[in-house]
């Protein structure tokens, strides 16, 4: 007697396998004809072989590219530049701009970041003096507010400001607001809505309605940013959050931020209405957000943004310039680092030819997985003479960089994939003596709160450690 309950069985089985690996199979040959990296395609492909189910699911959520195109089409972003591009041709010429002519360039060539001279920069590193300074300035506004953060949080920090916004909104003032959805994933709706219902608009930025059913959650806005009458602006590191200033029960939150004034403002203003298009699709272009702005201090800045939808890179390569360019040294902090190859080469070029490299991270941070991985390239950059320190008075969350007492930059930008590959990012560049010598004083200072670490004593911790690291650091270009 023919037994079809078990006939069924079988096939049932064999059509399961067959989709099953047809799936794998499938997935890795579109991950090699989508030409990545090869060392992220690497990644991938060992994931689905060894752990497939996991790799699926993780694919589907965080591995698919987005397609590259555009923003804006370019006769809108002509029509946005034209303000900006005018002030720019208008000024004279620095003598600052021949030093670093080639970083220059390239940023104008990929970013169409225009170098502004004549601006003023002021230096927060720590949570109070920021919102000081940004609640401050805030109060001043007449004509327009536009803010931008990753984080924007339901408390004490966040609601001080949402009120402040509310009540420019109700004195005339026009205020804009974007928030990441995945950074602000467990903020209330009612936080945002009465701010809407203030009269604010308020957009988030790539919306994820369905977190776990999304490949949305790999691309997000990164950027902080506040424009306020087209003529002060803020960028950095920080969010509107409490542990922003309060820190952790083990140390404290160190930060670095900036205030700008000055005419490098409109390129942040560029950044963020271009953001506004993103989100709104509404293109706002009127001259009255790109005043006439005299100059007011001595730093010659641009503002540079990076995002995973363009063809270049455009901040990791140009970090890439200014570390092989640097003649004496180059500083750099950064909460996270996981480096790409062009990075780690340009590190260690620089380090073997004679250049002071040094490198700041947290002794303890916030992420202990993403810790792991920035830990297994510690001796890799060691052994070519960079010189590693670990901050121990708290969480180190600064993306300050700053070489041969004439450039520096503050910004969002991480030293890890995530920020260099699939993040929305934004960071000011800046030639000039006066703020280079107050960067290098800040790291120097930080530098008194760490502990250098050693390659001798380095490759001594335990085989667990190396062990974790390691297996950490090949999922590196996915973190």
């Amino acid at each position: 007697m023919i037994d079809w309950n078990y006939i069924l069985s079988q096939i049932a089985t064999v059509a399961f396998d067959i989709l099953y690996f047809g799936a794998i199979i499938g997935t890795i040959v579109i991950i090699i004809l989508d030409n990545r990296n090869p060392v992220k395609t690497m990644a991938w492909i060992l994931i689905l072989l060894f752990l497939p189910i996991v790799g699926l699911v993780f694919y589907f959520f965080f591995g698919r590219s987005q397609r590259r195109e555009r923003i804006i089409g370019q006769k809108s972003y002509d029509r946005l530049l034209k303000k900006p591009m005018a002030e720019y041709l208008a000024q004279d010429c620095s003598e600052v701009q021949y030093e670093y002519s080639r970083l220059i360039q390239l940023f104008q060539h990929t970013n169409q970041a225009f170098p502004f001279e004549g601006n003023r920069v002021a230096v927060y590193t720590e949570g109070y003096t920021k919102l000081q300074s940004l609640l401050r300035e805030l109060q001043k506004a007449k004509q327009h507010i536009h803010m931008e953060y990753y984080i924007f949080e339901d408390d004490a920090i966040g609601r001080l400001v949402r009120d402040v916004l509310i009540e420019k909104a109700s004195q005339g003032v026009e205020v804009r607001v974007i928030y990441d959805d995945v950074g602000c994933w467990h903020v209330p709706n009612r936080f945002f809505e009465e701010m809407r219902n203030a009269g604010i608009e308020v957009r988030s930025f790539l919306k994820v309605r369905f977190p776990l059913f999304t490949s949305r959650v790999n691309y997000r806005n990164h950027r902080k940013i506040v424009v306020i009458d087209g003529c002060v602006g803020f960028v950095g590191g920080m969010n509107l959050a409490e542990r922003y200033m309060r820190g952790f029960s083990w140390g404290i939150w160190r930060d670095t931020h900036i205030m700008l004034e000055g005419k490098a403002v409109h390129g942040l203003q560029t950044a963020f209405l271009l953001d506004w298009y993103f989100v709104d699709r509404t293109l706002i272009t009127a001259s009255r957000y790109f005043p006439k702005i005299d100059s007011c201090g001595s730093s010659l800045v641009q503002i540079v943004t990076s995002e995973p939808i363009g063809p270049w890179k455009e901040i990791m390569q140009g970090l890439t310039v200014a570390i092989t360019n640097a003649k004496k040294y180059f500083y750099m902090q950064t909460p996270y680092f996981l480096p790409t190859e062009q990075i780690l080469a340009a590190m260690q070029t620089a380090a073997l030819s004679g250049v002071d490299i040094r490198l700041m991270l947290p002794e303890r941070a916030d992420n202990w997985i993403t810790h792991l991985g920035s830990r297994s390239y510690l001796a890799d950059v060691m052994q070519a003479g960079v010189k590693v320190y670990f901050y121990k008075k708290g969480f180190l969350h600064s993306k300050l960089m700053v070489s041969d007492d004439l450039l520096s930059t503050v910004g969002s930008t991480n030293i890890d994939f995530r920020s260099f590959e699939h993040n929305f990012e934004v960071n000011a560049f800046m030639y000039d003596v006066n703020t280079a010598l107050e960067m290098k004083e800040i790291f120097l200072q930080d530098q008194r709160e760490s502990t250098q670490i050693f390659l001798k004593n380095w490759v001594r911790r335990s085989w667990r450690q190396k062990a974790a690291e390691s297996i950490v650091r090949l999922l590196a270009p996915l973190l």
